[in-house]
């Protein structure tokens, strides 16, 4: 890899691995509900704040508000539900769980778009990947009487993320990223704003800890715009299967990052569920290759 894409690929790691962390400390002293408010209003300001001093297009028509309808879906039900999560699950399981991603957007994507059916190989590594995500979530429940309720959330959030990328396939438009982000963040803002009028309509700014603002601002700054231009960034750069090992490394550097500036613990269960999940998961995106280029050679 050349400097600046090598540089680009680390960040997007390290950036995809604190943000679970980041979410869990931002919660911390902070409403939920508050602190993704925060941090989208953050990440909107900057990203409009780009856009119109590099002059970059922001379309304004019906398919481009679809577009940006359908990444609201992902940014308001999976990063609310996330936060809603993060007082009751460990930064690590909520990581491990989003590492299931792929396998649900292929799920769905050959639902709603009609892509092609599962291989075998493809069955085995889902079979594999849900039974260590059973001794993950097993393993979670013991932390808090309510981690069974933040797990609800966080398997609903991940769902939302999935469907909104599913969808946003189904949209035929070439917008930069950062426009579609920002279109996204846009729709999305006042109903983030309604939401914690609902549920906390507080605002005691004394009872913030710099914990919370401190992760409330890297959310918004790294983990809403640094982080997304990476990634896209990478995507253009990079062949496909050298972006998909980010979500094999991401979810084992976020429970390392866990545990040591945490204090998060990892039980024997947990350690076998997520060595499951990667299993699962790295089958499922490498297994139908791997079986063709043994079977190729025989």
């Amino acid at each position: 890899m050349k400097g600046t894409v090598l540089t680009a690929y680390i960040m997007t790691i390290l950036i995809s691995s604190t943000t679970p962390l980041g979410i869990v400390w931002s919660s911390e002293s902070v409403h939920p509900s508050m602190a993704v408010l925060l941090r989208m209003l953050i990440a909107a300001i900057l990203g409009l704040a780009i856009i119109v001093i590099r002059k970059i297009e922001f379309p304004r028509n019906p398919t481009a508000y679809k577009l940006y309808a359908y990444s609201g879906i992902g940014i308001f039900g999976g990063l609310l539900l996330t936060y809603m999560s993060a007082s009751y699950l460990p930064s690590g399981t909520i990581s491990l769980i989003f590492g299931l991603s792929p396998i649900i957007s292929s799920l769905l994507a050959s639902r709603i778009l009609g892509e092609e059916r599962f291989t075998p190989v493809r069955k085995v590594a889902i079979t594999t990947a849900l039974f260590g995500l059973s001794l993950v979530c097993f393993d979670s429940l013991g932390f808090s009487p309510n981690s069974l309720l933040g797990l609800i959330y966080l398997l609903i959030a991940v769902f939302f993320f999935c469907l909104s990328g599913v969808l946003v396939k189904s949209v035929k438009i070439v917008i930069h990223p950062l426009s579609t982000t920002v279109g996204a963040l846009i729709i999305t803002l006042p109903f983030f704003a309604v939401t914690w009028y609902l549920m906390d309509g507080t605002l005691v700014i004394s009872e913030w800890q710099p914990r919370s603002v401190w992760a409330i601002i890297y959310l918004g700054v790294f983990g809403s715009l640094i982080g997304f231009v990476s990634y896209f960034y990478i995507l253009q750069k990079l062949p496909a299967s050298t972006v998909a090992l980010v979500t094999l490394m991401t979810p084992i550097t976020a429970v390392i990052i866990g545990v040591v500036f945490n204090g998060e613990i990892i039980t024997l269960k947990l350690a076998l569920g997520a060595l499951l999940v990667m299993l699962g998961l790295g089958l499922f995106l490498f297994g139908n290759r791997l079986r063709y280029k043994v079977f190729h050679k025989s």
